[in-house]
């Protein structure tokens, strides 16, 4: 899930159902993430927040305005507005930011604000003196100016207001008007649609890494380029590059062959979504690299969140990273969601099947296919979450829509991967999401052991968190014989007992082999929809016992397949 104009992975929302994770961490009031709780998403990188505002009011002296403190929308403008030479209006929205870590260094704060229409004013963001917890409080003369807009654009505006937040506390902002007389209105934390509100993207690096053993970076298969990639709305390979996890159709026997659906003969693919941040340049390919090098191996897939927009590095896909790791022998994993992330805007699925976006699905099947080798795509990953998208059978509608605009373009490399939560609440749905057999060649689903994240006090070993979709599945026979992936998984730690998740990931290649339809699984390496606390860290990296019982994992046969990136 970042929500920034360089790379929203999911969308910023808390599930009630489940306190699931996405990209964005920390609602503090109003109600709701969805962040890189984007798809949650959607959801940010391993050392990016996405906070949403505790609370926000429009000060002015217009008595007119009543309770602007409960009121959806934000005011901005000048003294002089609308004709009224006391009319002006400024936005002042308050966040509580509590969950940077002590190390934290090089903190970037990045306000991110939401406007209907584009306007020629420039809206500069100020230190503020005023309570965003106040009906309607007086203007009053600004703090600090930090950031300005030269010009208002629709969807959402960024301030780097970093001089003013450097860490944990309650940071307070107001957004002031010039240049235009007519107000200028924001969606606040009371907007109706959860993905409008005001958030604030905090990112930042740790300044001791975890003391994990040293050990030698893997030899890529093939050279990279010396330059650094960088994102591209329009790469495109000029050439075929095969890579060495390709496989034939029909692969001969034995525990060295591939599927042309990219199943392996035995054991498992081993996976990471690690996502990168504003801290380090928005850089995809060491955001994992830096992974691979703390646990000694290469990942076999590597997992990233794309949006509609065809650009950039969100939507223009495969981007230069990408293309990179496919050379370097890791195989790919699209996951495509219906929405625009640095807009923040989402589409319907009969916006997608009713041919509006015909010319983005054209041009992103034009892209897979000249990959010229098979790769893993998705659309819209839990869908069962996604309520204003439609319905169950408008989804389904859209995912055959699109799977259909691929064969005609002729892309038949993509392998098509169906990813739901797999939580219980949902079991009576998932026969009506499911597209059928002949759209699907993988079923994927996304088990966490949160514990105490989501205010549960179980603790759920490697093979309880994997195994209730997985006999659910069996039972329905939803997928029968399709290969299984874990698409996301992860864990929190028991600050009770420091040892638990070491331990939890040296039993997890166990909890596989005992489940052995599932031939992929993927670690995603955010705090997603959860909050780093004393008691909750999702990501596999936050402490060196951690990082020793995921690369005692990632060192087990199962995991270690001689066709993929772990030779």
């Amino acid at each position: 899930m970042s929500l920034t104009r360089h790379g929203l992975h999911r969308r910023t929302r808390i599930r009630s159902a489940r306190g699931r994770r996405a990209i964005a961490v920390g609602v503090v009031g109003g109600a709701v993430v969805a962040g890189l709780v984007a798809t949650m998403m959607p959801l940010l990188a391993s050392d990016d927040l996405s906070i949403r505002a505790a609370a926000d009011t429009t000060a002015t002296a217009v008595s007119q305005d009543g309770d602007n403190a409960a009121k959806s929308t934000l005011a901005t403008c000048p003294t002089r507005c609308d004709g009224n030479s006391r009319g002006g209006r400024e936005a002042v929205i308050e966040f509580a930011v509590t969950t940077v870590p002590a190390a934290a260094v090089n903190l970037r704060a990045t306000l991110r604000v939401h406007a209907w229409e584009q306007f020629a004013a420039v809206v500069t963001a100020h230190a503020s003196p005023l309570s965003a917890r106040e009906a309607r409080p007086a203007l009053a003369l600004p703090g600090d100016a930090l950031d300005s807009v030269s010009a208002v654009s629709e969807g959402f505006n960024e301030w780097d207001i970093s001089k003013l937040v450097t860490g944990n506390g309650t940071w307070t902002v107001s957004l002031a008007q010039s240049g235009l007389e007519s107000r200028i209105y924001w969606a606040s934390v009371d907007n109706r649609n959860p993905d409008l509100r005001p958030s604030l993207v905090v990112s930042y690096d740790i300044g001791a890494a975890p003391s994990s053993p040293p050990v030698t970076r893997p030899t890529p298969s093939a050279s990279p380029t010396t330059s650094v990639p960088k994102p591209s709305p329009t790469v495109v390979p000029t050439t075929r590059t095969p890579s060495a996890t390709a496989a034939p159709t029909n692969p001969p026997g034995g525990c060295d062959s591939v599927s042309d659906k990219l199943v392996p003969s035995c054991g498992a693919w081993w996976g990471m979504y690690s996502p990168a941040g504003a801290a380090g340049g928005w850089d995809h390919g060491k955001a994992v690299t830096d992974v691979e090098t703390q646990v000694g191996r290469r990942f076999d897939i590597v997992h990233r969140y794309h949006d509609f927009s065809n650009a950039g590095s969100n939507g223009a896909f495969p981007d230069a990273y990408e293309l990179r790791q496919l050379r370097e022998g890791r195989l790919l994993f699209f996951a495509w969601e219906s929405r625009d992330f640095s807009a923040g805007t989402t589409l319907t699925w009969a916006d997608v099947y009713s041919g509006r976006h015909d010319a983005t699905i054209d041009a992103v099947a034009g892209r897979v296919r000249a990959v010229g080798v098979p790769v893993f795509v998705g659309f819209d990953h839990e869908p069962e979450d996604e309520p204003a998208k439609g319905s169950d059978a408008d989804f389904v509608r859209a995912w055959r829509y699109v799977h259909e605009r691929f064969a005609t373009a002729g892309t038949t490399n993509a392998v098509w991967v169906w990813t739901m939560m797999g939580w219980s609440g949902h079991y009576s749905r998932y026969a009506g999401l499911y597209p059928g057999d002949r759209y699907v060649d993988w079923v994927a689903y996304d088990p966490y052991n949160f514990h105490v994240c989501n205010g549960s006090t179980v603790w759920r070993s490697p093979s309880t968190t994997v195994g209730g979709f997985y006999d659910w599945l069996d039972d329905s026979g939803i997928g029968a014989d399709k290969p299984r992936m874990l698409a996301e998984f992860g864990t929190n730690f028991d600050a009770a007992d420091p040892g638990a998740k070491q331990r939890w990931f040296q039993e997890f290649p166990a909890a596989l082999k005992a489940h052995p339809k599932i031939k992929a699984a993927i670690y995603f390496n955010s705090a997603g929809m959860t909050s780093r606390t004393a008691s909750c860290d999702m990501t596999m990296n936050h402490d060196a016992s951690a990082v020793a019982g995921f690369a005692q994992a990632g060192q087990d046969p199962y995991l270690r397949q001689p066709t993929g990136g772990s030779r």
